[in-house]
């Protein structure tokens, strides 16, 4: 990955937005983070730059988006499509990482919502036509990534897209963190199944009183 390579998370005063970016942050990737409101964009901003030493700023979702080169969306699945439909021009010919969670709570735990175009990254790519649309980051957590005392974050990221060159940087930024690996999961159709997961993750978190992720085997 080019070291110029500026990323933009959205949602990025969020759990898992703010534990993405300090870990870039702390990798040395300049990363803007992005929020509805500029001024708690520029307070988590200040305090992520204070405990990496890293490349942080913060704006509205609007300009951080027109300020990277990648930017990532990490909002909940309910204000999902309306957010990108208001960044459809901020967002055209960038690469957009998609590692939103499609997913409902009851009673019985987590379970997998359905979604019109069949998964949270095709709903941005039906939306985002003139961007790139990856789909990766979904089941890592937030907790751990956002935990200073932990050094190494431990889990594969299945990344899914239809440019090759674009899944091949989006698994270069998991590289990026130690203990993560990024790997190619197939083409963006197939990221229903992969959101789903979560879902399942949640209830062996909960059951095991874990973090876990997910380790793909002979690759």
């Amino acid at each position: 990955m080019a070291p110029e390579v500026t990323v933009a998370v959205l949602g990025g005063t969020g759990p898992q937005g703010r534990g993405l970016v300090r870990r870039w942050a702390g990798a040395g990737v300049p990363v803007v983070v992005g929020s509805r409101s500029a001024d708690r964009a520029a307070t988590t901003a200040a305090e992520l730059a204070e405990a990496t030493g890293g490349d942080v700023r913060g704006l509205s979702n609007e300009d951080a988006a027109a300020a990277a080169d990648v930017v990532v969306v990490a909002v909940p699945y309910e204000g999902h499509a309306d957010l990108l439909r208001s960044l459809v021009d901020a967002l055209a010919g960038k690469i957009v990482v998609d590692c939103v969670n499609p997913l409902g709570f009851d009673q019985q735990g987590a379970f997998a919502l359905a979604v019109e175009e069949g998964s949270a990254g095709q709903q941005a790519a039906a939306i985002l036509t003139g961007s790139t649309v990856v789909a990766a980051f979904h089941h890592v957590s937030a907790a751990l990534l956002d935990d200073p005392e932990i050094s190494s974050v431990d889990t594969d990221v299945l990344v899914l897209g239809d440019d090759r060159d674009a899944t091949d940087l989006v698994a270069s930024l998991a590289d990026l963190v130690p203990g993560m690996r990024g790997v190619y999961g197939g083409r963006l159709r197939n990221a229903g199944q992969v959101e789903a997961l979560t879902a399942n993750l949640i209830s062996v978190n909960r059951r095991y009183k874990a973090h876990a992720g997910v380790r793909i085997t002979d690759v």
